[in-house]
């Protein structure tokens, strides 16, 4: 089976591109119960970087192997030709062998075909899918699998089994990554002495039937072929050197997995307990101060593989002179071979052979012998044995590896530490970075991509039917990723001073450029546009919010309006902007080419009638208020949309809108005006704080969350009010009016009671069902108990209506009324909540009409109060959401995230820390929300730094900014003040010279001391910064200062703290964490080496210690509806207990995802990780440990070898390693995980607390009782720090340690600790709980051992011997099978033994506890993950239940811990 991937950038000259993916789904495949060929031979896979294998592929190829289902092949020729190849040189990515799981495959259905097509859309697909969605029957995307042979030249016949809808061009790269038949790259297939058309469709082809034999024939080559050859040659020999993923190109990237598991885990045997090494690496150990930087890229030493030739370059004798073209001459090569021989080597049509020429003589005459060869592999392999025997190893090494280690990434990961790379001679490495000018290959057809028009052409493509929008979002995705990547090389080459501007007369910061088809800008307020808003900080931060405004109209995906491509990317200090070509904007001025909104903030504006009904569809999904504002000749105007945003109709016809950055209203907490005055709850907290820019806006997390909790408010109002009505009915028809009044007032208590829901998550029926939610935010997945609550309530609604409608439509609306007014509505009928963005603008005018429902007032209110709900609520549930620590953030980004995904803007950072300081329970989340806050603020001061830094002491000033920062010991800047003095006045004004020294760009304060006072007196002193700015006057202390500095203005913040070293002291947290932090923040990477923060006598970090600068790019991410309505439906189907309709949903979600981003993206890496959960609780450990495997590699090379996820996945890896008996494995996974946690948060974290007990579980199991004690006392201490007291986590560590200790004969001890989990248990489940019971059970074996030791002791005291007759002392060393039952427990499985009636019990004491607490968040989930309808179900808690449904559950006899788990 194999999982093919588009083939990147392979494009071949003309040939009709069948557009990104015209072969949509074919998905071939083979699910868990099918008799599919377990030794198929498809099994291909890698892809060499660079892919430039002369045959014609298409990008068409995007097929997954991975599921029974069958995508349609669609018929759609893609109207954009060569432009869905890559812009990047990148991957002839891989027909991708997952051949690891013959057993299992991670997308294995484990559906019968007839359950699928029971399956009806309503079943499948999520409430997101527009209503006409098709049924989407996905047996009928079926496909014929076919077995056919391939003869080539020199090798034995291959049998391989492809699927009918492939394409012949798919043999072509599956040929080129055999090991056998790799070195070949020109030739063409023959079927009966016809040669096959690449771009047919296997089952097109006449005669082609199982057991054919396709001959592989050898083509003469053209110049181009020969290139191409060439390169595919170097992509062979260069495989396995990691030097590409550290220096950030052609989207490679790292992965560690297999050398840590030295090989693949599904090929290892099961080990003995004794036969494990255990020891943990000291950096391992609890207790570790400073985690050592070297291990987090283990195996350097061995990675490049070995060398097969000194030189392979392009010769000095090119071109072939006319004669010898004429003789066929294409191109000449000159090689050096490992025993120090030279050659030069001809190409011409036939192949390749050796010449008479040397250094200083031309002579193109073939030597004797010549060695001619087709293959360029073949001839070297003729004169040179070390080559021959370098490139076996190769090719061995190559084919060894994952095929999910060799496919290329989506987008560029970037390391933030690198080894010392030896730099080589390489002639096509050398030639990519000067010839190809643009970044894109002379092969592939036309002149430089039009970005533009492949962008909005793809989102032309039909997306009627589920094959056709695969179609379209594959395209989609593949032009925006390609668009990424380009525009990231262009700003490069921008602030390298590498591109001419299209104005190169104005100063530097006003410069636009042109390359590639792309627009550059940097980020300046030039000819003071942001000069009201807050000038350079204005314009630093108006792309940002530009590209989210471009993210939510994406999302949105109103057919016939168009957005940019916007790419924001953050180089060497500066901000650049790059966005894709409105066709005709270069040829007329703005003031002509705009048709809608203003291009001078609302002083004109102009309205259009076609961009008024696509805006206002648009503005449904996205909560604006149509609002009208008046012109110059004070006419109204109305507007879908803010001032800012800008209609354009290009001369492709087609409406585009840019400038978004103000889609969403504005944040009043930031903003000082007069007519708002904030609640005096805010007002004690410090706002509203005057941020350095007015572009503050609230975020759409943020809107929909208050919308939804005012929902719910109108829906409990009209619910009272209904009952009551209904009530009154009743009363008339068949009560006593007591009992009509003692009904109202019990439906009034009832209402009231509901608890009412925190944080907004898609409720069921909204007014206008908000899909863009589904769209934007995918984070925030539907917390079932919320959309529980509004079901109920919306069932009460609809009865009560019934009933009311007969008697009276009067009250019933009238019910209606008070409710919209109670919560504030605009509308005075229905409940309508909208936005208007423009509503505190400065210098608009608006037309007001106070007595409508729209009125100005209503709608500044509703802005306030959104404002206010986000302190108010939005804060508490952030922090009360991680105070059960069950996905506990672990680094600055994914406490950013999980701000965001409450709609909490960074700006509130202060605020939360002060909120957080108060809770000893939140103490690691604090940390890690200081350490972000002062990363973020010494990012503000780095960029103004860097901004004057001459290139040519880049190095210098970067390592002296870091021993600023994070060492106190000596610094002395390798480079004198009166030399970069010199170079000033030298080249002032040279691009990423002096030259941005006017303003400051973001950082706010100017570096030295002497400059701050004029820096600080307004805008930033244009004088004070003019070319005299000098870093190397910067101390750790004016650092430091700075700091503090700028966390007050920007956080409102008081950092209390003068040096790292009381930072140290005083926040506990590492100086490496702060490093890898502010690296990956900035785009600094340094040297893999370790560093002595302590040094007193030399500087930490030195020149040298700066190995790279590399960009930080945010662009947005395009999404898969299909697949992600798939997820979401598998998620709920989990939820109920219905593990295996979940597992076939997320199947088919995965095999989406594949079919739409390729084999590699986070999305992905989410299925894959859910699927080895699911196959774990449905029994099938060595399936879970295949799909995970899989994850693990997945999550490294896609989000980073360091990233928090990554250390999620290795720990879910180390569980079902164990459950397959790979003690050590899973034991060493551990040791990774634990290294990278503490690596980027220290030890001080629940997640440690976790990972120490699964180490102490495993070490206890071997026999390790000394080393097994240390860890879990380490967990114990975490559990008591973060649990409290009397939690479930503390007693399962004091039970640990009593069977540790007790192993070790320590009894008292044991004894000690037993007796504190019996009373937790006793405290917490009552006495006769199970768990209470086995508790004293323990007690008493402890006791009786504890007894007759002592016996034994006194005995020996006083006689000097053993008299009496005791009985020897037992020490029972655990089965592995009771360990693995506790690892499950500690790590949230259960085996739950339940009966029908327990379920029952458990159920009413839930509903009776759902009543009386407003606790509500948390336990809805719960009762779905705890209460599932079998016997001896395997559960997943996905969440910690609070504590009273704890007793619910554990009272009715369910056995195992509800604990947390480190699950999806």
């Amino acid at each position: 089976m194999a999982l093919e991937i588009d083939a990147k950038n392979m494009v071949k000259s003309n040939a009709p591109v069948s557009g990104d993916g015209a072969t949509s789904t074919n998905n071939k495949c083979k699910a868990k119960g099918n008799n599919v060929s377990e030794t198929s031979p498809n099994v291909t896979t890698g892809g060499n970087h660079n892919n430039s294998t002369g045959q014609d592929l298409t990008n068409s190829t995007f097929d997954v192997h991975s599921s029974k289902k069958k995508g349609k092949k669609s018929g759609i020729k893609c109207p954009i030709e060569a432009n869905l190849n890559n812009g990047h040189v990148e991957d002839a990515e891989i027909q991708h062998a997952i051949n690891d799981d013959n057993k299992a495959d991670s997308n294995a259905n484990i559906v019968s075909s007839n359950k699928s097509k029971e399956k009806s859309s309503d079943d499948t697909v999520g409430a997101d899918v527009e209503p006409d969605a098709e049924e989407i029957d996905l047996d009928a995307l079926h496909d014929i699998g076919i077995t056919v042979n391939i003869s080539s030249p020199g090798t034995d016949v291959l049998s391989v089994q492809l699927s009918s809808m492939e394409l012949v061009q798919e043999i072509h790269q599956l040929l080129m990554d055999r090991e056998e038949t790799c070195h070949r790259t020109c030739f063409s297939l023959q079927l009966d002495n016809m040669t096959l058309d690449n771009f047919a469709e296997l089952k097109t082809i006449e005669h082609l039937q199982q057991g054919s034999t396709i001959k592989v024939v050898e083509e003469p080559y053209t110049m181009r072929e020969a290139r191409i050859h060439v390169r595919h040659v170097r992509d062979l020999l260069k495989n396995l050197d990691p030097a590409d993923a550290y220096n950030g190109i052609d989207c490679t990237s790292l992965t560690y997995l297999n050398t840590i598991t030295q090989g693949d885990l599904l090929d290892k045997k099961k080990t003995r307990p004794d036969s494990v090494d255990c020891t943990p690496p000291d950096y391992v150990t609890p207790g570790v101060r400073d985690p050592p930087l070297l291990p987090l890229h283990p195996n350097i030493k061995n990675a490049k593989g070995p060398q097969a030739l000194k030189v392979l370059t392009t010769s000095a004798w090119n071109p072939p002179p006319g004669p010898r073209k004429l003789h066929g001459d294409l191109m000449y090569l000159y090689v050096v071979t490992m025993e120090d021989k030279r050659f030069h080597i001809s190409a011409c049509s036939k192949g390749f052979f050796i010449n008479q020429s040397t250094d200083e003589v031309f002579n193109p005459k073939p030597d004797n012998p010549s060695h001619l060869s087709h293959s360029l592999i073949d001839l070297l392999s003729q004169i040179s044995p070390s080559f021959r025997r370098a490139f076996q190893t190769i090719q061995k090494r190559r084919t060894m590896r994952h095929a999910f280690e060799r496919v290329a990434t989506p987008y560029q990961v970037y390391q933030w530490s690198s080894p010392q790379l030896e730099h080589t001679v390489d002639a096509i490495r050398a030639e990519d970075a000067f010839s190809s000018k643009l970044g894109y290959e002379e092969h592939i057809p036309g002149q430089t991509r039009d970005w533009n028009e492949e962008l909005q052409t793809t989102r032309e493509l039909p997306r009627k039917t589920l094959p056709e929008r695969l179609l379209r979002e594959r395209a989609i995705f593949k032009v925006h990723g390609d668009f990424v990547t380009a525009a990231t090389r262009g700003a490069m080459a921008v602030i390298d001073g590498n591109v001419l501007a299209i104005n190169p007369g104005e100063d530097p910061k006003m410069q636009m450029f042109i390359w590639n088809n792309i627009f550059f800008s940097l980020g300046f307020d030039v000819r003071d546009h942001y000069k009201e808003l807050g000038g350079d900080y204005a314009a630093f931060v108006a792309p940002r919010y530009d590209l989210h405004g471009v993210r939510v109209y994406n999302a949105v995906d109103v057919d016939g309006l168009y957005t940019l491509g916007t790419v924001v990317i953050d180089y060497r200090g500066f901000r650049v902007t790059a966005q894709s070509i409105i066709p005709g904007i270069l040829e007329r001025e703005q003031e002509q080419s705009v048709v809608y909104g203003s291009i001078d903030f609302g002083k004109t504006v102009l309205s259009h009638p076609k961009y008024l009904e696509l805006l206002r569809q648009a503005g449904k999904h996205l909560k604006i208020l149509p609002h009208s504002v008046l012109n110059e000749r004070d006419e109204p105007v109305e507007l879908c949309s803010s001032v800012e945003c800008k209609g354009i109709i290009g001369n492709d016809g087609r409406h585009y809108i840019l400038d978004l950055l103000r889609t969403f209203p504005p944040d009043v907490n930031f903003l000082k005006l007069e007519d708002v005055k904030l609640k005096d709850e805010l007002i004690a907290m410090g706002f509203p704080i005057e941020h350095r820019h007015k572009l503050c806006c609230l975020r759409q997390e943020l809107l929909e969350a208050f919308i939804e909790d005012r929902y719910v408010s109108f829906i409990r109002n009209a619910a009272v009010h209904l009952q009551q009505l209904n009530a009154k009915k009743q009363a008339k028809d068949d009560q006593t009016p007591e009992q009509a009044l003692s009904a109202i007032a019990e439906s009034k208590e009832e209402t009231e009671e509901t608890p009412m829901t925190d944080d907004g998550a898609m409720l069921v029926e909204k007014p206008e069902a908000n899909d863009s939610e589904s769209c934007v935010s995918p984070g925030n997945e539907t917390s079932t108990n919320e959309t529980k609550t509004a079901e109920a309530m919306v069932n009460a609604i609809r009865e009560a209506q019934s009933n009311v409608a007969t008697a009276n439509e009067v009250q019933a609306a009238e019910v209606v009324k008070r409710a919209c007014a109670a919560v504030g509505s605009l509308k005075e009928k229905e409940f309508d909540f909208r936005f208007n963005p423009d509503v505190f603008s400065q210098g608009i005018r608006h037309v007001d009409h106070p007595d409508s429902p729209h009125s100005l007032t209503k709608q500044k209110r509703l802005v306030q109060d959104a404002a206010e709900f986000l302190v108010t609520k939005q804060i508490p549930a952030f922090i009360k959401e991680h105070l059960a620590h069950t996905s506990p953030p672990m680094d600055g980004q994914s406490i950013t995230e999980s701000l965001h995904s409450h709609g909490i803007n960074v700006r509130y950072l202060g605020k939360v820390i002060n909120m957080l300081v108060q809770m000893p329970r939140m103490d690691y989340l604090y940390r890690i929300a200081v350490v972000e806050l002062i990363v973020r603020a010494t990012k503000h001061i780095y960029y103004t730094y860097m901004q004057s830094t001459q290139p040519l002491h880049l190095s210098a000033a970067i390592s002296h900014f870091l021993n600023c920062l994070l060492t106190n010991g000596p610094i002395n800047p390798s480079v004198s003040s009166d030399e970069i003095h010199k170079t000033n006045n030298g080249r002032g004004e040279k691009r990423g010279g002096g030259k941005h020294k006017h303003k400051v760009a973001k950082g706010g304060k100017v570096t030295t001391a002497a400059l701050q006072n004029e820096a600080s007196s307004g805008q930033g002193g244009n004088s004070a910064l003019n070319n005299t700015f000098d870093w190397t006057t910067v101390t750790p202390r004016s650092l430091w200062q700075q700091i503090r500095k700028e966390a007050k203005s920007y956080w409102d913040w008081e950092l209390d703290c003068d040096s790292i070293d009381s930072a140290v002291a005083k926040y506990g947290m590492l100086r490496i964490s702060l490093l890898r932090a502010f690296c990956l923040k900035v785009g600094i990477q340094v040297l893999l080496r370790e560093y002595n923060f302590e040094s007193k006598h030399k500087p930490t970090f030195g020149d040298d210690d700066i190995v790279n600068v590399f960009p930080v790019v945010k662009h947005i991410s395009p999404r898969a509806t299909d697949a992600y309505n798939f997820y979401s439906t598998g998620q709920a189907k989990i939820q109920q207990g219905l593990f295996k309709e979940g597992y076939e949903l997320i199947s088919e979600a995965l095999n989406l995802l594949n079919n739409v981003f390729g084999a590699m993206h986070t999305e992905n890496g989410s299925c894959l990780r859910m699927l080895a959960r699911l196959s774990y609780l449905l029994g099938d450990a060595q399936d879970a440990l295949a799909i995970q495997q899989r994850a693990v590699i997945m999550s490294e090379r896609v989000n980073g070898i360091d990233h928090p996820s990554t250390i999620l996945e290795y720990t879910h890896l180390s569980l079902y390693s164990f459950a397959n008996g790979h003690i050590g494995m899973s034991l060493k996974l551990l040791y990774r995980a634990r290294y990278l946690l503490v690596l980027i948060c220290g030890e001080d974290h629940p997640e440690v607390a976790l990972i120490d007990s699964n180490i102490s579980l495993i070490l206890h199991a071997l026999g390790e009782y000394e080393l097994s004690l240390r860890f879990i006392e380490h967990a114990l201490k975490l559990n008591l720090k973060y649990f409290g007291s009397k939690a479930m986590h503390v007693a399962v560590s004091y039970h640990l340690m009593a069977r540790t200790q007790s192993c070790m004969g320590d009894f008292r001890s044991a004894l000690n600790n037993e007796k504190e989990t019996y009373s937790i248990y006793k405290s917490q489940l009552g006495e006769h709980h199970d768990k209470t019971r086995d508790s004293a059970e323990c007690l008493r074996l402890l006791t009786q051992q504890a007894v007759l030791l002592q016996r034994k002791m006194n005995d020996i005291y006083s006689n000097g011997k053993l008299t009496s007759d005791l009985p020897p002392i037992h020490i029972t060393p655990p089965s592995m099978g009771s360990v693995l039952d506790m690892l499950n427990t500690i790590n949230g499985i259960l085996f739950v033994q339940i009966s029908q009636k327990d379920i029952a019990k458990v159920r009413t004491e839930i509903e009776k506890h759902l009543k009386s607490t407003s606790d509500d968040n948390e336990i809805t989930d719960a009762l779905n993950s705890i209460v599932v309808g079998k016997n001896n179900v395997k559960i997943e808690t996905n969440i910690e239940p609070t504590q009273s449904i704890k007793d619910a559950a554990l009272r009715n006899g369910i056995e195992g811990e509800a604990t947390t788990t480190v699950s999806s």
